[in-house]
Parts: structure tokens; sequence; C-alpha cells
């Protein structure tokens, strides 16, 4: 099974048929800088299509990764580890395959005490998406499958963009991730219909019962708009943002969209904000192919051309480790495809250089980060876990 990433995270093979201009001939070939590579973590362990790599709040001692079938491994943060053992099986569950399958992972802020998790994961046919809740013993580093409750789910109309990142912010509320429904330029305009949870960031109160087995955060965009808008969209607009982060030293929440067949994107999500698609593919009209401006839109802070092998952005997290001096304060991102990995500077909220800092890493399915804000990444071909480090 291979993770397809044609319209999201995709073969390479898919992602040229539907690519239809040529390379922007503008583009300078770039060089990746010296001083920096990357190197096995855990050159023991290789994992089954890994899609997520994470650390529980307050334990830096261990990881957990996920595998797209549908099942979470465990294992000690020491180079050495022999083994991985299963957390959480749940592959009886899930549908998976191309770009369906367990896809999110995240732990309750107050996981020591109370060992909830939450995942996101496609199901059933027809086909739809499922934000569910299961409880685990942190002693002994094992979730119960029997546990599970769902929080909510919502159909899937095609196989393909189903986002599925998840994280909780400094607020205590869980963020997640949805692509625009599959197929090809988003046909039913989903990204923009504040009455679908499709191509959004929703976010909803784990910790509430006001819906069910979740809460609506009353401070939520479109709360006082309830005839007209889901309470739990927080944004919208997105095409398929793969991988979505928080910047450990602030509140600031940054989101991978992946293109059409033209640019891919990096967004600072905003409260409320419109991120353009279908109306636009990063800085380019796509539907219309001209006169797109429409009001409030959110331009990206960076969108790069479909050349030169890049053609499926992958959202990584902002260096926060001692390791790297020269990465401190940089969002690290990476390319599915060409397996390119770039360093985007920032000003504030406004991008001040881009710089590839690696290339030739393979398939780039997910970035992580340790407690410590050193950088991780999963190489989805080869099952590995790769960190950023110094270059000998």
């Amino acid at each position: 099974m291979k993770l397809h990433l044609a319209y999201g995270f995709s073969l390479a093979i898919l992602i040229l048929a539907c690519s239809s201009k040529d390379t922007d001939i503008s583009e300078v070939p770039e060089i990746p800088v010296d001083g920096i590579t990357s190197a096995e973590a855990f050159p023991s362990l290789k994992f089954d299509s890994p899609v997520e790599l994470v650390q529980a709040p307050g334990d830096s001692s261990r990881f957990y990764v996920i595998e797209q079938e549908g099942t979470i491994r465990t294992f000690p943060n020491t180079s050495n580890v022999p083994s991985a053992p299963v957390f959480l099986d749940i592959t009886s569950k899930v549908t998976s395959g191309g770009e369906r399958g367990l896809l999110g992972l995240a732990f309750h802020p107050d996981y020591k005490t109370n060992g909830l998790v939450f995942v996101n994961y496609t199901t059933g046919n027809p086909l739809k998406t499922v934000i569910a809740r299961y409880k685990a013993n942190p002693a002994s580093h094992q979730a119960d499958p029997a546990s599970e409750v769902i929080l909510f789910s919502f159909n899937q109309p095609y196989s393909n963009h189903n986002g599925g990142s998840m994280q909780f912010g400094k607020d205590g509320l869980l963020y997640i991730a949805t692509g625009d429904g599959g197929s090809g330029g988003d046909p039913q305009n989903y990204a923009q219909n504040l009455q679908s949870y499709l191509g959004k960031i929703l976010r909803v109160d784990v910790n509430a019962t006001t819906k069910g087995n979740y809460g609506i955060p009353a401070d939520n965009p479109f709360v006082s708009n309830a005839q007209n808008a889901l309470p739990e969209i927080y944004a919208y607009g997105l095409r398929n943002p793969w991988r979505i982060s928080f910047d450990m030293e602030n509140t600031r929440l940054f989101a991978g969209d992946v293109g059409q067949n033209e640019r891919e994107e990096i967004d600072i999500i905003v409260k409320g904000g419109n991120y353009g698609w279908r109306l636009k593919e990063g800085t380019d009209c796509f539907n219309p192919a001209s006169n797109c401006a429409g009001e409030n839109l959110i331009e990206p802070i960076h969108d790069y051309v479909q050349g030169n092998g890049d053609r499926s952005v992958t959202g990584g997290y902002v260096y926060r480790g001692k390791a790297i001096a020269s990465l401190a304060g940089k969002y690290i991102y990476g390319d599915y495809v060409s397996g390119k990995i770039w360093a985007l500077e920032m000003e504030g909220d406004t991008k001040k250089g881009n710089t590839l800092i690696l290339e030739n890493q393979g398939s780039i399915s997910s970035f992580g980060q340790d407690l410590n804000g050193e950088v991780y990444f999963l190489n989805y071909s080869d099952g590995k876990v790769m960190k950023l480090v110094n270059a000998k």
C-alpha cells in the first residue's frame, strides 16, 4: 500500500499526470546549505507506512508513530531501541490505502493523569472521517481499543484529500485539519462552504459535552451564525492541509496546504481566516481563472511553484531546539515528492527568506518535534525516523 499524494500527498506519477503547466523558468535552481544533514534517529526501527511522529505532553522519554493502516507504535527515546510495540491497534475500524487511513494523533494536555488520546481516521462504505477518543494507561503505554468514544464524524465524497492532522493549542482546544473532500478542483466547492466540514481547520473543546461528546468554544468565529455556518469551523478555504503545527514559543498555527497542479503553500492560520481555495491556488487564481480576489482572502506566508520535482508540500515545525543554531525560529517543511527540506525565515508573520537545507530525503510524509524543540521527519517509503542534525 502506498500513500498517494497526487491531490494531497501523492505518488509522483499521479502528480505529474495532473500537472498542466510548464515549470516557471524564472525559478532558480537551489543549492542546499552546508552544515546540516539528516541521520537515522532509531536505526533498528522500521515502520509500515508511517504518517505521524508524536511525543506525549510532559514526557520526552518516548515517541509514538502512526502506521497508516491503523496502528500506533511506541518506543523509548533511545537511539539503540530494538523494537516498537503496539500502543493502539484499530486496523479493523480503519479504511486505508491511497490518502485514507489512520492519519492523526493528539494527546490530551493532561494525558499523564487522564490517559486520553484522540485519533483521526477514515472508515466505512460510504467513506467518512471519524474523530475519536481512546483511553490509555500512561504507565504501561497501552491504549484500550475497546474504549473508543466517537466525538463526531463526517462523510468523505472521494478517497483523497482527507487532511488528518490534529493538534492541541495552548488554549487546551483541539484543532483538526480537513481536506476539501477530494477529486480535483474541489468540484462541489466544499472549502468555501461554511456548512461543510471539508476544507477547514476545525476547533472543538474535548472537555465539554454540549454537543454530545465534545463542546463548541464560545469564541469560535461562526458560533453566532449557526443558521449559515458550522460552529466547529475555525478557518476555511483550504485544499488539503497536510500537517498543521503550533510554534512552541507562541500561539502561531502553521499549515502546509497541498496545491492542485501549480503551487504549494504555507499558511499561518488565524481565527475566521479564509485561505482562498478554490478561488485561488497559492497566490494564483484557480476558479475563476482571473479576477479571483475575494473579500478578505488571506495570502500564504509562502508558496512555491510545482517545478524541479516539487509537487506536494508536507507541513512541518518551527525549530526551537538547541542543536542547530542556524535554524532557530525558522519553520522547517518539506516536499513529499522531491524529498527536499527548506527553512522558512520570518519577521513576525512576514516571510523574510526561504533556504533549501536538504534534498533527496525520500518520501517525506510527516515531520515531528520533540519536547526540546528538535525536528524529525518520516521517510514513508523506507519506514524510517530521521532527525535533522549538524553535519560532521
